[in-house]
């Protein structure tokens, strides 16, 4: 009895030496050296100051930036509280905010179909991206608030899409940070 005791205890010391120390270690070193900038985060900067991160939403209302798609995570873009609403197609709560999304969009492009990303948040609240459809739907706002063309502003947009993983995985997107980056440095291109 006292040697399977030892034993067990012994074993649990190991494998939480080696499965929760040595392990996490060794992965998270790898990630470092491999994969720095992921596993950091993919964080932007710009003179020395933290502006974002290419894998997180974050909020832009100026008429003058594109917008990213609404967010349920907390007070909004907040990653401590990620999350969709999980409200069922039904709620009213839901249905409301969808019809007064859509009706602030409608005025500001009437006669076009308002994109469903526009409207309704991700699962997840923190979406960086929003699809090739919502960023045209912004365009002639853009380009009428920053006095530019809605021609050079769409080869901007089509500059900052990114493509289907591997050719066929998921959707083309628009990442809404580094378009809003590009549109403030001037650019005519978007900066990858």
């Amino acid at each position: 009895m006292k040697r399977q005791l030892l034993t067990a205890v012994w074993m649990t010391l190991a494998t939480t030496v080696l499965l929760g120390i040595v392990y996490p270690l060794a992965v998270t070193g790898a990630a470092q050296l491999l994969f720095h900038d992921k596993a950091n985060g993919q964080l932007l900067h710009r003179n020395g100051q933290l502006i974002g991160s290419r894998i997180l939403g974050q909020q832009f209302s100026g008429p003058g930036y594109f917008h990213p798609r609404p967010s349920a995570a907390g007070d909004g873009y907040d990653a401590a509280n990620s999350g969709g609403t999980n409200y069922a197609a039904t709620n009213a709560r839901l249905v409301e905010r969808v019809r007064a999304n859509v009706a602030g969009l409608q005025r500001e492009n009437p006669d076009t179909p308002v994109p469903a990303d526009l409207v309704m948040a991700s699962a997840s609240g923190l979406d960086p991206e929003i699809s090739i459809a919502a960023a045209e739907f912004q365009v002639p706002r853009v380009a009428r608030e920053r006095h530019m063309t809605t021609e050079s502003l769409a080869a901007l947009v089509r500059s900052c899409t990114r493509n289907r993983q591997l050719g066929f995985l998921g959707e083309p997107g628009v990442n809404v940070l580094q378009l809003n980056l590009a549109l403030d440095a001037g650019a005519a291109q978007c900066g990858r």
